[in-house]
């Protein structure tokens, strides 16, 4: 990320005083779809994320430019404001949220950029919204806890963006912690760091770059679906049903809900495998689980996609310990765990095999474990 870059332009377009913050975008072991069913969830922070100078500008209106859009915008932090810029509606939800909790914001300028993939599932904007909220929390002597914090970012999608999403991925923008994963209890919100440094592997995405809007998408069908069955079930979420359960409505839901159904029950428990198998260094088992994960988000949850499921395939012909979609689904990346001596054949598998398939060049990332929400200066 290219701080100064953004630190000159702020300087040009604002003035020179100015606050540095920062928010990773995050990648999610195991765990997918989990978190709005009341599940468990297994992220880590990266480092690749959004970087913001902030400052109050005395005035009644936010002034923001963002370098990757090369576009500006100003808007009133007054309700009925919304932007109809899609990044400002990010910054402008998360004002709204804050002053909902309390937070006197006031106007500010910014300038902003990010070097999170756009589209592959890393949760840009997620980092995003937490970047602002960590920073305008702090600025404007709000009180919020971290958790609330994640929260904002949360309700920013459900009543500003259109994605009616779980906690996750602002979860992990706020609370990662370099060298560590965390499994998150999404109904107790009770979290705890895993330290990751798996000896003898590498930790790697590959981005199909195919691209995904969740926006009025099959996502939030997915989750009516689960609403339902629970509904069914007299539960509150599918984190309390068990298979057994859901056998015993089979006849009284579609097949398509049994399938969702089916899906994350399934992953709950692999979650709570993986999290075992890590603590007794047995990487084989999590290959297994992630492979598992990813069929069943392909043929129960059906939000994979053709070059998706190729990417799996081929990790599977080059011997890759463990490979899935990570992210909502429909486009984005693999995550891939390789033995460091497959790393190189894997990776010129993918460079030659998937444009020859789809032509299209992938594009490849080591995943690095990373901080969460900071001011960085």
């Amino acid at each position: 990320m290219d701080t100064q870059l953004i630190k000159q332009l702020f300087t040009e377009k604002f003035g020179t005083s100015y606050g540095v913050y920062a928010s990773p975008g995050r990648i999610n072991l195991i765990g997918e779809h989990t978190d709005y069913n009341g599940g468990f969830v297994f992220p880590g922070a990266v480092d690749c994320g959004i970087v913001a100078a902030i400052n109050p500008n005395g005035l009644d209106c936010v002034r923001a430019y963002s370098i990757d859009y090369s576009a500006d915008c100003q808007f009133a932090l007054t309700a009925d404001n919304l932007p109809t810029e899609g990044w400002a509606k990010y910054i402008y939800g998360v004002c709204r949220e804050l002053i909902e909790r309390g937070v006197d914001v006031k106007g500010f300028d910014c300038v902003f950029a990010g070097d999170v993939p756009l589209g592959a599932g890393m949760s840009s904007s997620a980092a995003l919204e937490s970047t602002f909220a960590f920073a305008l929390n702090e600025i404007f002597e709000g009180k919020l806890d971290k958790f609330t914090l994640a929260k904002v970012g949360q309700m920013t999608e459900h009543h500003y963006v259109g994605v009616n999403c779980g906690i996750m991925d602002q979860f992990a923008s706020i609370f990662g912690k370099k060298g560590c994963l965390m499994r998150l209890d999404c109904r107790s919100m009770e979290f705890e760091y895993f330290p990751f440094d798996p000896q003898g592997y590498r930790l790697l995405l590959v981005n199909s770059c195919v691209k995904h809007e969740l926006v009025d998408s099959p996502y939030n069908r997915r989750r009516e679906s689960c609403e339902r069955v629970a509904k069914a079930l007299g539960i509150e979420t599918l984190r309390d049903a068990e298979f057994a359960d859901l056998e015993s409505i089979k006849s009284e839901i579609s097949e398509e809900d049994y399938k969702r159904a089916k899906y994350v029950i399934g992953e709950k428990q692999r979650v709570l495998d993986v999290c075992d198998a890590l603590g007794k260094g047995d990487y084989e088992t999590v290959g297994q689980r992630m492979y598992a994960t990813h069929w069943g988000m392909s043929c129960d949850y059906e939000v994979s996609c053709e070059e998706l499921d190729f990417l799996v395939r081929l990790a599977e012909k080059c011997g890759v310990t463990g490979s899935r979609i990570m992210g909502g689904g429909f486009g984005g990346c693999t995550i891939n765990l390789v033995k460091e001596e497959l790393y190189d054949k894997f990776v010129a598998a993918v460079k030659s095999e998937y444009p020859a398939a789809f032509g299209v060049e992938p594009k490849i990332y080591d995943v690095v474990i990373s901080d969460g929400a900071r001011r960085i200066e």
